[in-house]
């Protein structure tokens, strides 16, 4: 079960960053809401599964919500977003796509905080990086020191509070 998760999480990663590059994210929501009902469903623990994916949604409320509120970035799918002109669906999708993962193909974070900060610390730039410049689906208009540290201490935090 943990390479098929990280398999078709890493596909839904494509899926979601190419389609809203493309103006275009409606089908590959709706198969990110398929693949995260399909891994609470059958997951060992399906309650604890859902607080995970529900606090990955405030989490990403927040982290993507945030510096779009402010003018930071910009997203090339931008709306249905939470709130307006904060964090759109699509990126939301990937936060709870991506709190799967967590009880997976990152089951090693679990009960290893400084792991967790690590790994978001640096994975989670490393993805809008790519997400910025293979697709131009996020475009960054802030320097690059704010927007590598909101990310940066943003996704480290995000990492430990899901692993928890």
């Amino acid at each position: 079960m943990r390479w098929i998760n990280l398999i078709l999480y890493q596909a839904l990663w494509f899926a979601l960053v190419i389609c809203a590059s493309r103006g275009v994210p409606g089908g590959a929501i709706a198969a990110a809401v398929v693949f995260v009902a399909w891994q609470v469903a059958t997951g060992p623990k399906p309650a604890e599964e859902t607080r995970r994916v529900l606090a990955a949604l405030v989490l990403g409320t927040v982290v993507d919500g945030v510096p779009a509120l402010l003018g930071w970035w910009h997203y090339a799918s931008p709306s249905p977003a939470l709130p307006a002109g904060g964090a759109p669906l699509w990126i939301l999708a990937l936060w709870a796509c991506f709190a799967t993962t967590i009880d997976r193909s990152l089951r090693v974070v679990r009960g290893r905080p400084w792991l967790a900060a690590a790994l978001g610390a640096v994975g989670g730039p490393m993805a809008y990086l790519a997400a910025a410049h293979g697709w131009q689906a996020v475009v960054f208009t802030c320097s690059p020191a704010v927007y590598l540290a909101w990310l940066g201490v943003g996704w480290a935090l995000a990492l430990v509070v899901l692993a928890r």
